[in-house]
């Protein structure tokens, strides 16, 4: 058995051991804004619920592991005392991993993941409309546990509202697991889905991709492509080339010419096999 000392290997060794054993997480998928109003999306795996009376929730946005920089959302809660915690289900978790891109301060992840912000009825930060639950907290108290990169801040706070989709409910009115396909973080790329099992996700921890908002009008309100196909086509750094378009175009005659809604069947095809590049070529097809 390999036994480890903590203080003798470099930290993200740790940190990637600690996320491989302690796995699945919850995720909370918390929303802020700062002193002037400006909105925060980001998820977090440190979390967990810690009791009901009252309903206390604590999630950790530690400090950056390389460059042991702070959180936004680290910042807002400082300064606001207020949060929303939304819960990840497989319909948004593509969304989700999109958001959680190192933006620059300012930057809206609600638009760039293409997440519809919903006004909070006690706090100040938006709720992700898509999330089937909703939790607005008010920040008790945050925790520091230490000044160096991947060191933890233990944001404590109380429910003060949830807000639950009706369609996750089973008939005697509790949350049906089943219907409400949560999702949790694992180690390295890996995610658990509650009721099925492992699928993978690419970290956007080397690319900065160009969001939701970015993707064509014509794309980003389609009838076929759903909310995870438009976070994978977000989560690129730029659209392929004309000629790398034209190119495509000279191989795969069958998809010249076709109908919006048969291009993004098919779109969703090279989608559901992790082909995001082919994906792209299709629907920039004339």
């Amino acid at each position: 058995m390999l036994s480890i000392d903590p203080k003798n290997i470099p930290t993200p060794k740790l940190h990637g051991y600690l996320l491989g054993a302690v796995a699945p997480r919850p995720i909370a998928f918390a929303s802020t804004v700062d002193e002037n109003g400006v909105p925060n999306l980001s998820p977090f795996s440190f979390f967990n619920v810690f009791g009901a009376n009252p309903p206390i929730m604590i999630f950790s946005p530690a400090r950056s592991v390389r460059a042991n920089t702070t959180k936004h959302t680290l910042d807002n809660a400082e300064a606001t005392k207020e949060v929303v915690i939304n819960i990840v289900n497989y319909d948004i978790v593509q969304q989700m991993s999109l958001s959680s891109t190192m933006y620059p301060k300012g930057v809206n992840e609600f638009e760039k993941a293409g997440l519809t912000m919903l006004p909070s009825d006690e706090v100040k930060p938006f709720r992700v409309a898509e999330s089937p639950v909703q939790f607005e907290c008010k920040v008790n108290d945050i925790i520091y546990t230490g000044n160096e990169g991947g060191a933890g801040n233990l944001i404590v706070c109380e429910v003060v509202k949830l807000h639950i989709n009706e369609d996750v409910l089973a008939e005697d009115g509790s949350i049906d697991q089943y219907k409400i396909d949560l999702v949790a973080r694992a180690g390295g790329s890996y995610y658990s889905r509650a009721r099925d099992g492992f699928f993978e996700i690419p970290k956007p921890l080397s690319t900065l991709g160009m969001g939701v908002d970015q993707i064509p009008f014509e794309i980003k309100n389609s009838k076929v492509l759903t909310g995870n196909n438009l976070g994978m086509l977000g989560n690129v750094e730029q659209l392929p080339t004309e000629d790398d378009v034209n190119n495509f175009a000279k191989e795969h005659q069958q998809f010249v010419g076709v109908s919006e809604e048969k291009k993004h069947t098919f779109a969703q095809e090279y989608l559901e096999n992790n082909d995001v590049e082919s994906a792209w070529k299709v629907l920039l097809l004339k």
